[in-house]
């Protein structure tokens, strides 16, 4: 008697019994949604997750733009003062060496 229960197995049991087979696999179904239940909240919480971690991506990626663009203007601004610098360094230059022309027609002896 013992030999023939130790072959029995899961889906065997219950199987003599209709009501008892109907609410096994009830149970089985039960489980089986439970199971589709907690891997949808899985799948929620993980896309919820991804979301704010999108959302925080996408807020550094607008700062770290904001902060490149005044980069770049400020490198605009100090191109522009260099070139203006270099612009005012090229004409004093000319208006120096024609005064310094000048006073050497005049005598002065310069260094």
């Amino acid at each position: 008697m013992l030999a023939g229960l130790a072959n029995l197995s899961v889906t065997d049991c219950g199987s003599d019994d209709p009501d008892l087979k109907r609410e096994m696999e009830k149970q089985f179904v039960d489980l089986l949604t439970e199971e589709l239940k907690l891997q949808e909240a899985v799948a929620e919480e993980h896309i919820h997750h991804m979301n704010v971690t999108f959302a925080e991506a996408k807020r550094v990626a607008s700062q770290y733009q904001r902060e490149a663009e005044k980069c770049n203007a400020a490198t605009e601004t100090c191109e522009e003062a260099r070139e203006q610098a270099e612009a005012l360094l090229i004409r004093e230059r000319k208006i120096t060496s024609l005064w310094e022309q000048r006073a050497r027609q005049l005598g002065w002896e310069g260094e």
